[in-house]
């Protein structure tokens, strides 16, 4: 009967099949697979592997920008089970989200962040680009009314995957709207721990890509999440930006008429009920780094917080009790920093209660930055709260010479697992979250594009990177005698996210040799 109402495709072999299939578009290919349980057999083949499809447009018309991704990403069969997208400050947060929504139907989590710049191919030139839009307001200065400047904060990237032996889904940290000052950690972490445990059978995901809102502060949020998974489990992301989330199959069991979403989690977790014949998709990352500390290890004797986004610091050189010029201590760090133009930072090693057990007293070491915004004779003033009397801190600034070697020990990393078994892990696709702050003539996505020249790419320019680096402050603390602190929110960083695919092995011979 099936063979009757399909006329004369019917003889036609799965061979010939999958070659008209593989053409298709990613709509069509879905519609495809519903034509017969043959032709969803042939489907099923043709999607077997992990697939990553991404593009970016710079149209300054926002549908026109949707539509070009959208067209590019599903341009071949494809059956996503997420996308993330990164747009320009000028487009609608809302409006780019909800085009998107509805082009990719219910049951597919879809993040869209406002973001400093976007990294990608152009889905119309298939060029690799790095936009840094702060970078172009700084040549704008003139005032005009030119295209470029009517254009400038426009632009769009977009990634969908689809990772066979994986589940996938965006987990929200919520804050009460009737208690706004702290939002539910435990809850969160509960509810990533439950997702995972009830998908794949333990607790711990292989990723977590997380995003947080730019008024809150992620750092405790990042040190319980850092604590609590293990080693195993990669975890990038941007910790300072505007979001909105759409979640998957988790129906929401709050009303969010009445919470805040302070942050999103998309949780990657293995699929205990993988079919057979799957293979694995592995989470790698890296890291450069364009900072370098300095100077002696400081103490903050006293703390004075402005309006909740600024932090007075009285400090001391730690183990003595004079109290230092803070604006002179200023003037003499840029008397002898050579580039004038450098971002200047402290980071702070924080120790803090864990926020969901303190009854166990158990605690929290990390290191946190701050921007350095001036000072005074008696207090030294950063940007952000959270520093408390008795925390030590070092001083750091961009340096462009170590962002550049750092790039490149990047560049050699990925190289590594290009090299190692490329038959039996195949790189099929990555994102990058790079800091707005980098100035250097190069392309910090050229570790990834230059090893992987034909894998999908997506990245974004972030204010905070998010990536698990335990050897930050490692030789501050090991000349103490100290366990290292932790370090999971970054600044001018780029971490690179790699996905790479390991094959099932082979049926056995059954015949023998």
């Amino acid at each position: 009967m099936e063979e009757k109402k399909m006329g004369g495709f019917a003889s036609v072999n799965d061979d010939i099949l999958q070659n008209i299939l593989l053409r298709l578009p990613a709509l069509s290919f879905a519609s495809a697979a519903c034509v017969s349980k043959t032709w969803n057999k042939v489907c099923g083949s043709v999607l077997s592997c992990p697939k990553l499809a991404s593009a970016l447009s710079l149209n300054p018309s926002l549908p026109d920008a949707v539509k070009e991704v959208l067209d590019k990403v599903l341009s071949t069969p494809i059956r996503p089970q997420f996308a993330i997208a990164s747009i320009g400050l000028q487009f609608s947060l809302e409006v780019a989200h909800q085009l998107i929504i509805e082009k990719l139907g219910s049951g597919v989590p879809v993040i869209t962040n406002a973001a400093c710049g976007i990294i990608g191919r152009d889905a119309v030139t298939n060029t690799m680009r790095e936009v840094r839009w702060h970078m172009n307001m700084m040549l704008e200065g003139d005032g005009s009314n030119s295209q470029e400047a009517d254009d400038f904060n426009r632009g769009i990237v977009l990634i969908v995957g689809f990772l066979p032996g994986l589940k996938i889904d965006a987990i929200p940290l919520i804050r009460s709207k009737r208690e706004p000052r702290a939002p539910i950690i435990n809850k969160f972490m509960m509810d990533i721990r439950d997702y995972t445990a009830t998908v794949s059978g333990c607790v711990a995901p292989p990723g977590i890509i997380l995003f947080g809102d730019q008024h809150i502060d992620l750092e405790p949020v990042l040190a319980e999440i850092d604590c609590a998974m293990p080693e195993e489990t990669v975890i990038v992301g941007d910790a300072s930006s505007r979001f909105l989330c759409r979640s998957g199959h988790i129906t929401p069991d709050y009303n969010p008429d009445l919470f805040f979403v302070d942050a999103v989690a998309l949780v990657f977790a293995r699929d205990k009920h993988k079919p057979h014949g799957i293979g694995e998709v592995r989470f790698h990352a890296t890291m450069s780094t364009g900072v370098i500390p300095f100077g002696p290890e400081l103490k903050a004797v006293s703390v004075a917080v402005n309006d909740s986004e600024c932090s007075w610091l009285v400090a001391s050189i730690n183990g003595c009790h004079q109290i230092l010029d803070s604006q002179r201590l200023l003037d003499d760090i840029s008397h002898e920093m050579e580039d004038k133009e450098a971002a200047l930072y402290i980071g702070v090693i924080q120790k803090r209660l864990s926020p969901i057990e303190p009854v166990k007293l158990e605690s929290r070491k990390y290191l946190a930055f701050y921007e350095v915004l001036g000072g005074d004779d008696a207090y030294l003033v950063v940007n952000g709260v959270g520093i408390r009397p008795g925390d030590t801190f070092l001083f750091y600034h961009s340096d462009s010479d170590t962002a550049s070697s750092s790039c490149l020990n990047a560049f050699e990393n990925l190289k590594v697992l290009k090299t190692a078994s490329p038959l039996r892990n195949l790189v099929f696709g990555g994102l990058i979250f790079s800091c707005h702050y980098h100035r250097d003539p190069y392309f910090h996505s050229f570790p990834f594009y230059s090893n992987f020249p034909g894998a999908p790419l997506a990245g974004m320019v972030c204010n905070k990177e998010i990536g698990r680096d335990p050897t930050v402050s490692s030789m501050w603390q090991q000349a103490k005698n100290e366990s290292p602190a932790r370090c999971s929110l970054h600044v001018c960083t780029t971490f690179y996210l790699v996905l790479s695919y390991v094959p099932p092995p082979p049926p056995p011979n059954l015949l023998g040799d």
